[in-house]
């Protein structure tokens, strides 16, 4: 998770650098703010993947990878859709993006419910 969370999180500066640089005056700007819409989600939720990783190191359940696997499945959904639209010209792939949009909510609903049962356990009488 880890791993997964600082590669997502290099890629995701290195989309926004080649947006910033290579993009600016070549496309619209409705069409630079999708972009820019895939790399900031993108962004977070590599944050979250770092988070998560570090979370299941400390309190190891399955249910952080699960988180991480719905984080990851939406980056490559929701923000790959957005760059294919954007880069590829692609617009008709923005079918897929919704999709993306419901992995980011189930991770982060299996984000909640392990930190719920972290807080449970910790709660529990010895």
């Amino acid at each position: 998770m880890l791993a997964a969370g600082a590669a997502c999180a290099l890629l995701a500066v290195a989309a926004g650098a080649f947006g910033a640089h290579a993009l600016r005056g070549r496309l619209d700007a409705t069409i630079i703010s999708v972009f820019e819409t895939g790399v900031r989600y993108q962004m977070y939720h590599a944050l979250a993947l770092l988070a998560t990783g570090l979370a299941a190191a400390r309190w190891p359940h399955r249910l952080w990878m699960l988180a991480a696997s719905g984080f990851v499945l939406g980056v490559v959904l929701f923000s790959g859709s957005l760059y294919l639209m954007t880069l590829g010209g692609w617009r008709s792939i923005g079918w897929v993006t919704p999709f993306g949009g419901l992995a980011f909510l189930i991770g982060w609903g299996l984000f909640g419910a392990a930190a719920f049962r972290i807080t449970r356990a910790a709660e529990a009488p010895p």
